[in-house]
């Protein structure tokens, strides 16, 4: 059923009146939307895995690229120390 254009110009009026008056209750209702539409996709992926559908793939997140790579670059200076000690004890036992 479609509202009416005075029933959204209202909707849009409350809507900036709460925004203006209450900004944490918009940021608790905008994380739980973001929950629910997260609990939603889990659900689809979940009904097409029963249904023996290929799920969508789905994308690194930023942060998740983030980590790795700092993963990388810390296991890399690790590394290159370590072979550096090696290095250092073995000239040191030549002599």
């Amino acid at each position: 059923m479609a509202w009416s254009q005075d029933e959204e110009r209202m909707l849009a009026q409350i809507e900036r009146h709460l925004v203006d008056d209450d900004p944490r209750l918009v940021a608790r209702l905008e994380s739980f939307n973001d929950r629910v539409r997260r609990s939603e996709e889990s659900e689809r992926r979940r009904t097409a895995r029963a249904n023996g559908e290929q799920p969508a793939r789905r994308h690194l997140r930023r942060s998740t690229v983030i980590i790795v790579i700092s993963w990388v670059l810390i296991a890399t200076l690790v590394a290159t120390l370590l072979v550096l000690v090696l290095r250092q004890e073995a000239a040191a036992l030549a002599f």
